[in-house]
């Protein structure tokens, strides 16, 4: 097993969950990409990493999976993890198979996808709103925009899904019995 662990996926899919469970159970250094993504749009607008840049949803998922694909290598590579055992396990929604098998893969990290590709919009959205909470941005939005998020979430889905199939790459469907992928995710990484 690498020290690194790469838990990558759409939103409610379960990534953070799984992650602090990680990072409880086997003591993982919990990084959430998601904050640091934040953090370059609102600190340094110049690298072009924007959530909210008018771009369809599709094109921003790529557009932000392809620069922070190199950025998550050069943390890998840094090998400031590399003295603990475990070292860190990151999650992250923008990181397309493709993008991972370009800049990353090699490196001290195994990844694993959560997806929810096998559901329609309308059980998408009942998915986001049962695990929702006042800390997720999406929390407080109506239901209308989330409905036309749930589309693109179950497109951005398929699409990671055919990816991880085209690379050999592990993922999990969570929509129909969350807690179940949870633990065979759990036994097929055998962590300790």
């Amino acid at each position: 097993m690498k020290n690194n662990i790469i838990i990558a996926g759409v939103p409610r899919a379960g990534k953070s969950t799984i992650s602090h469970r990680l990072a409880k159970r086997y003591g993982y250094q919990h990084i959430s990409m998601d904050s640091i993504i934040a953090g370059f749009e609102e600190c340094f607008p110049e690298t072009g990493v924007n959530t909210y840049a008018g771009l369809s949803s599709m094109d921003t998922l790529h557009l932000i999976s392809g620069k922070m694909a190199p950025f998550v290598r050069a943390m890998l590579d840094s090998g400031e993890y590399d003295e603990f055992q475990p070292g860190m396990v990151l999650d992250i929604y923008q990181l397309l198979p493709e993008d991972y098998m370009k800049h990353i893969h090699g490196a001290n990290c195994e990844i694993a996808y959560f997806l929810t590709s096998d559901v329609t919009p309308e059980e998408r959205l009942a998915i986001q709103k049962r695990y929702d909470t006042p800390k997720d941005y999406t929390f407080y939005k109506p239901d209308e925009e989330l409905r036309e998020g749930a589309v693109y979430i179950v497109e951005q889905s398929i699409l990671m899904k055919e990816q991880c199939q085209k690379y050999g790459l592990p993922y999990f469907e969570t929509a129909r019995d969350r807690e179940r992928m949870f633990e065979y995710f759990l036994e097929q990484f055998h962590f300790e």
